[in-house]
């Protein structure tokens, strides 16, 4: 059975053809200076992270095996990682709300994927020359003069991407054994498996699929528009300006019927997503704003007016303050949500369990006697002890040791027995465990009950 495609107006949404490869032609400008300052700047927070010492240990660092983040004093455990869950939701909500004002700006300016990208190209430039002298070189026929270029560029590509995977690999081993173990080939077959990996990744994507990352596969492309309103600034170009497009001669008058657009296809030719800006808003456009600095240095060439393309909304964004406030109130309630696990968070947990296998005992002295299980967690990277303590119930008193002694980061259960000479009336007596911390006086409660065995008191 034959396939055809339905009528243009019956298509709700369709990709672009993205079988051929996109030729890049570099671009200099103001956009495109301050992208490269924001990915010099991202690079160099990445790369730099694990770097940063605290007590001559690296300040950041995720412990798979242990399950646990580093960061400079405190110790994150599973349980604790509300916060990562509350950062992320604040990210988000920022990332919709910078959307909803200028479209794609994360794409264009600081996605990694686009910084490495362009990374990608700025060594394919080098290597094989600008744009259409990289065409020419792919079609032309096998020689060694190609042959040395294609394994330059892809050797280049493999370098810098291992390096990529070298660095991210770095947030989980520290550095001080990462990079000597790596290049001396001492380091675990886990550590070259990994970085193999994400090696080949930072490869495929920044070198060899590139835009069809961003046109097929993040998921972000396809619901930002859903965030867009009429006040959303957009790389637009002035159609009522530009047209009927054509050419003219460089320093002669402008002809009557034609617009500013002279149809030099620059901002075609520097799109990292190869789309035209002027057939309209599409959603593969990522609001990198290399088209207007594109364009904006053809109309300086022409001795016409800058902003033929530029960022634009169809209204002033004041007029939708509704939005506004909706997101602000949201932002400012997931930071204090913040601030208060901040103020929860203590630096020790203590969790108690009661005995399972015999709920009380009777000593030969009459005296009752309840066994717990406290399982204590100090969450610093300093050797803490604790002075043991109860609370809230009358006679009793701790048939243990009352000093507690834990490592940097270290989880330990203790066994602990409490026993009270007066039988309790009641079946249960609630009490609390307390921990007190030698070192700041900080005072860790763990509630549980105390057994009587009198069954008369249900």
């Amino acid at each position: 059975m034959a396939y055809s495609l339905p009528p243009e107006d019956q298509i709700i949404f369709s990709t672009k053809d993205s079988s051929g490869k996109i030729y890049i032609r570099e671009q200099t400008g103001f956009y495109q200076r301050m992208r490269r300052a924001l990915s010099w700047l991202l690079m160099a927070l990445f790369i730099g992270i694990p770097f940063i010492q605290y007590n001559g240990e690296q300040a950041f660092r995720i412990n798979a095996t242990q399950q646990t983040i580093e960061l400079f004093s405190i110790i994150l455990f599973p349980q604790d990682l509300l916060i990562a869950a509350l950062l992320f939701t604040l990210a988000a909500f920022a990332l919709f709300y910078v959307t909803r004002l200028y479209g794609r700006v994360w794409c264009g300016y600081i996605c990694p994927q686009t910084v490495w990208t362009l990374m990608f190209v700025w060594v394919e430039r080098r290597i094989e020359g600008n744009h259409n002298q990289s065409r020419v070189l792919d079609n032309a026929q096998f020689s060694l003069n190609k042959l040395a270029k294609k394994l330059a560029k892809h050797l280049s590509w493999l370098l810098i991407a291992t390096l990529t995977a070298l660095v991210f690999m770095s947030y989980f081993v520290p550095v001080s054994e990462l990079y000597l173990a790596f290049f001396s080939l001492q380091a675990s077959w886990q550590v070259y498996t990994w970085v193999g990996f994400f090696a080949m990744c930072t490869y495929f994507n920044a070198g060899l699929i590139r835009e069809k990352m961003c046109l097929h596969m993040c998921p972000y492309s396809r619901f930002q528009s859903a965030m867009f309103s009429t006040s959303t600034k957009l790389v637009t170009y002035d159609a009522t300006r530009g047209e009927a497009r054509g050419p003219r001669k460089r320093h002669g008058d402008k002809p009557a019927n034609l617009g500013d657009c002279v149809d030099c296809n620059l901002c075609v030719q520097v799109c990292p997503v190869g789309i035209d800006i002027r057939d309209g808003m599409q959603y593969e456009c990522i609001n990198c704003g290399l088209c207007i600095d594109a364009c904006d240095q053809t109309m300086s060439q022409f001795g016409y007016a800058k902003g033929l393309i530029s960022y634009a909304a169809e209204q002033n964004s004041r007029s939708n303050l509704s939005g506004h406030l909706i997101y602000a109130a949201t932002i400012l309630v997931t930071v204090i949500a913040i601030f208060g696990w901040g103020l929860a968070r203590t630096s020790t947990e203590l969790t108690v369990y009661r005995e399972r296998n015999a709920l009380y005992r009777v000593t030969a002295d009459g005296v009752i006697e309840n066994t717990f299980t406290l399982n204590v967690i100090n969450k610093t990277k300093t050797a803490r002890q604790y002075q043991l303590q109860i609370e809230g119930m009358a006679h009793s008193q701790l048939n243990s040791n009352a000093t507690l002694s834990l490592q940097p980061g270290e989880q330990r259960q203790f066994v602990v027995s409490v026993n009270t000479a007066e039988k309790p009336a009641a079946l249960f007596t609630p009490f609390k465990f307390i921990l007190l911390d030698k070192q700041n006086a900080e005072r860790i409660a763990g509630v549980s009950q105390f057994y009587s065995g009198n069954t008369a008191a249900r």
